[in-house]
């Protein structure tokens, strides 16, 4: 089966901000982002469209011709918890440092891990190959779709945030 991932475009949120689970807007930009993604899917068709249900990712897969993809929990970004909406350098959190030291298992904000997420996403792709599709496209994030990559044996889990995996780029995975 081949998957193809849409990473959202550009958000409404200044550098430097964590904002997994939150639902923030889009950048002034998105038109012209979208336009550019719908244009690099062309008229592909596809066996199913997936969403995660941030409205990031619901405003481009409609933009792309995909108003009513099938929304689904496990293709949220990361968990940030308490840390969500606060800027990186601003965050006193004494467990900060730890979880920079092993942000594979330790939960970012008290929330999720990145191993956590790799689960959950493990398990919606466990589930789509039991599918009868042999094309599938997912409107997600870039931690999600990092997950796929190592899902998919293409990096390991520590290399995976050096993947290069721009707003509003497309990753093709075969399962």
């Amino acid at each position: 089966m081949k998957i193809i991932f849409i990473r959202h475009t550009r958000v409404a949120v200044e550098n430097g901000i964590c904002y997994g689970w939150t639902d923030v807007g889009l950048a002034p930009t998105f038109e012209i982002e979208a336009e550019q993604v719908r244009n690099t899917l062309g008229s592909e068709t596809f066996d199913a469209v997936y969403c995660s249900p941030l409205s990031r990712c619901r405003q481009l897969a409609a933009y792309c011709h995909f108003p009513h993809p099938i929304l689904d929990n496990r293709l949220k970004e990361l968990h940030f918890g308490r840390w969500e909406m606060k800027k990186w350098d601003e965050i006193t959190d004494p467990l900060l440092e730890a979880w920079y030291n092993d942000w594979i298992h330790l939960p970012a904000g008290g929330a999720e891990s990145y191993e956590d997420q790799c689960r959950r996403v493990a398990e919606f792709l466990d589930e789509l190959r039991h599918r009868d599709y042999s094309k599938v496209c997912v409107f997600t994030h870039r931690g999600v779709i990092a997950c796929a990559m190592i899902y998919a044996g293409l990096c390991a889990m520590e290399d995976s945030f050096s993947q290069e995996i721009d707003y509003g780029s497309k990753t093709e995975i075969v399962i």
